[in-house]
């Protein structure tokens, strides 16, 4: 019998696949890539230790902890050799799209020719299937090529890049070997200011909702997920940018009983669109004239001083003056 290793999204995704009878040992691929500082050119060590800090910072765990979780995930992925079989099962959208590049691009570097891998990766959320359809998903599984995985050492060079120019000029590149990667590469550039409005793709609906009406965090994200074709943000995430919205000076979003907001923003939290919010999304003022940007995308670190804005008409990223 093969001995097989199962790489996949997360624990919710291994939960389904063990309830499916799903053979072999189980790797959940714990890290949100769109979120934070990723250096593409760092050995997975440092990259790990990098993004433990990251999560910690952003108060979602100790960082002892999620280090030790890194190392021993990492410590899984070096053992592939130990299997007969590597399987990678992931989705269509950004998320699993960036952890793809990650793996790919590691084996490419570090592994053989991919003569173990295959994979798995289609347009159904592994965590919101039943046991059944995951199983039922076997049959799309097909051997990884040397040319996806030189494509995803390319495109993952480029996402860890200072420069977000390399990721912006994948856009002309033919990327039809891991066929949902193009959709994902346009996803994470509209994460970039908006010329215009200075809000990302995923803020300005976040305002939009709250401008119509939405009140209750909780609701307005589960609100925002219906805009994704592909849905990759979870709601720590969202509760950043609602956080940047409700910082800046004067800001965007107020708390809806009229205080003075200082804290983290949990589901419970009732916020309105203010003066300023309503500015914005009508695109006569710029977030960016209200809040001192400083986030990673990848590896570019956007900032006051190298500031890139996404012009959504020509699909282009601009320097911001």
């Amino acid at each position: 019998m093969s001995k097989i290793l199962n790489i996949t999204n997360g624990d919710c995704a291994v939960d389904i696949m063990k309830q499916a009878g799903i053979s072999g040992d189980f790797l959940p691929w714990r890290d949100v890539l769109h979120d934070g500082p990723v250096i593409s050119n760092f050995p997975l060590e440092a990259l790990s230790e990098l993004r433990a800090k990251f999560i910690s910072n952003r108060g979602w765990g100790e960082f002892d902890i999620i280090k030790k979780d890194f190392v021993d995930r990492n410590n899984k992925l070096k053992s592939y050799q130990d299997y007969d079989k590597v399987i990678l099962w992931f989705e269509h959208d950004l998320y699993d799209q960036l952890q793809i590049i990650q793996i790919l691009g590691w084996f490419y570097h570090n592994g053989s020719d991919g003569d173990v891998l295959s994979m798995i990766c289609t347009e159904n959320y592994l965590g919101m299937i039943s046991p059944d359809e995951v199983k039922n998903l076997m049959q799309y599984e097909l051997p990884v090529t040397r040319e996806q995985l030189a494509l995803a050492s390319k495109v993952w060079q480029a996402f860890g890049s200072p420069d977000a120019e390399d990721w912006v000029s994948l856009l002309d590149d033919d990327t039809t070997a891991l066929p949902f990667l193009a959709a994902a590469i346009l996803r994470q550039l509209e994460e970039y200011p908006d010329c215009t409005t200075g809000l990302s793709r995923t803020a300005f609906h976040a305002l939009k909702i709250f401008s119509q009406g939405g009140n209750r965090c909780g609701k307005v994200f589960a609100s925002y997920i219906e805009t994704e074709e592909r849905r990759f943000l979870g709601d720590s995430s969202f509760w950043i940018i609602l956080e940047e919205m409700a910082q800046a000076k004067p800001p965007l979003i107020s708390p809806k009983d009229g205080s003075v907001w200082k804290c983290s923003i949990k589901s419970t939290d009732e916020f309105i669109i203010t003066k300023t919010g309503e500015d914005v999304l009508e695109g006569r003022a710029s977030l960016l004239d209200y809040y001192d940007i400083n986030r990673w995308i990848g590896g570019t670190n956007l900032n006051k001083d190298y500031l890139w804005c996404w012009d959504s008409v020509n699909k282009r990223l601009l320097m911001k003056q």
